[in-house]
């Protein structure tokens, strides 16, 4: 009996009518694919330019800002300050209040988030970096999407963007409260002073506001300030403000 070797013009055995069933599923699961890697590396690509202008921009407007704005409108205006506009107690505060270690990491705490998850804890561990993040490019709230696109920023920021950079651009968008967005509309609103002015228990109670903005009030006696002021203090003397370059 001839087999298939031996009779090269034999019929080639017809593929199964069930796998035959399948390819156009697979067609349409392989060209979806490529769509999303197409739009995907397109999207990444976006955001990589935008997170390079912004190292040398100052970001015009953010989402929050915009809502704020209309939620609150004839409130403190906006202004822009640079970091050596701002005083260092400012500076020391807010990194001694919201990110500590933040000269020490490249925008994840990978030592905090490790302390939180062992203690069960339902704070977060979000970064300055992190939070710069939320706030220049996404939006507020808790979700899933927002905290990947907040993780795809955060290290093109922490590669792009110095330390300093880092700090002034969040000092500059982030709301100290109802309306009050920017350290310099926050000063006014709240000491009447310029952000150069600000004494170390003022930049303390300020600090101590930025996790809820928008139900704290800048109490510069109360104890979430006096801890802020020992933890300035601490980072100074410690050395973990060194990326910023301030003045001792």
């Amino acid at each position: 009996m001839d087999t298939l070797d031996d009779n090269p013009e034999a019929p080639m055995p017809r593929p199964r009518r069930g796998m035959r069933r399948w390819r156009p599923l697979r067609r349409v699961a392989l060209w979806l694919w490529s769509w999303l890697r197409w739009i995907g590396a397109r999207f990444l690509a976006l955001m990589f330019v935008l997170v390079f202008l912004f190292s040398f921009i100052n970001p015009p407007t953010t989402w929050t800002i915009i809502q704020g704005q209309r939620e609150f409108p004839g409130r403190a205006a906006r202004e822009w300050v640079g970091l050596d506009e701002i005083s260092p107690h400012m500076v020391r505060a807010v990194v001694a209040a919201e990110d500590a270690n933040f000269c020490n990491h490249w925008g994840f705490d990978m030592v905090e988030i490790r302390r939180v998850i062992a203690s069960g804890s339902s704070r977060g561990a979000s970064t300055i970096t992190q939070q710069t993040a939320k706030n220049v490019f996404l939006w507020q709230g808790r979700s899933w999407p927002r905290k990947v696109m907040e993780t795809a920023y955060t290290p093109m920021i922490e590669a792009l963007w110095s330390k300093r950079r880092i700090v002034e651009v969040y000092l500059n968008i982030a709301e100290f409260g109802r309306g009050v967005f920017g350290i310099k509309a926050a000063s006014e609103h709240y000491f009447k002073t310029t952000p150069d002015k600000l004494s170390l228990r003022q930049s303390a109670a300020l600090a101590s506001i930025l996790p809820a903005p928008r139900t704290r009030n800048p109490q510069t006696g109360s104890a979430r300030t006096r801890s802020i002021v020992s933890g300035a203090e601490t980072i100074r003397a410690d050395g973990r403000d060194s990326c910023l370059r301030l003045g001792r």
